[in-house]
């Protein structure tokens, strides 16, 4: 099988199960910018992270792996790719729990970077939160089935990306960045 098909030439690509839509549809944005949060999540993870921060990072691409499946989808329910995002939820919200107990607390906002592992995990961040705004949007169509547990979990993940990128600059010793406000005291 060739993995070109030129079927989408001329703008469009196929839904699983349903139409052929326009590259820029909401929906095909939404699971785009999924598929860049996993992209990059594989970059952080060639970089050399904790035992720990690799595996909980091989489950989130899983994770995105099935809502991409979903997004792509109309109707998921009638295929059944709807994604149950509860116990992944109370998952991030564990690791995140746990981490934040190991880290010192803030006492200002961070900026991104420091190591080279946490720059890809804040870029993961960024990524995530527009992937979550996307999904909003497509969320406001009539059309679409229910995606509030899509982003819930995205939001849960925003977070523990933000504390994975501490811990990894923890994990190789390098100092979180506060950002140094303009405003004098």
């Amino acid at each position: 099988m060739k993995i070109y098909t030129k079927t989408g030439d001329a703008g469009t690509t196929g839904l699983f199960g349903g139409p052929r839509v326009s590259k820029d549809d909401v929906r095909i944005c939404a699971y785009g910018s999924v598929d860049e949060l996993n992209a990059v999540l594989g970059i952080a993870r060639s970089t050399p992270l904790s035992e720990s921060l690799d595996a909980m990072l091989d489950q989130v691409q899983h994770q995105l792996f099935s809502i991409g499946a979903e997004l792509a989808t109309p109707n998921p329910d009638e295929h059944h790719l709807k994604w149950d995002g509860d116990p992944h939820v109370a998952q991030l919200e564990k690791w995140i729990d746990t981490m934040e107990s190991e880290l010192p607390p803030l006492r200002s906002f961070i900026l991104p970077g420091g190591s080279p592992q946490a720059a890809h995990l804040h870029l993961a961040r960024t990524i995530c939160r527009r992937a979550e705004r996307e999904i909003v949007r497509l969320s406001h169509d009539p059309r679409v089935s229910d995606v509030s547990h899509i982003i819930i979990y995205l939001n849960r993940l925003s977070d523990m990306l933000f504390v994975m990128a501490r811990r990894a600059n923890r994990f190789q010793n390098v100092a979180d960045v506060p950002w140094e406000s303009p405003r004098k005291s």
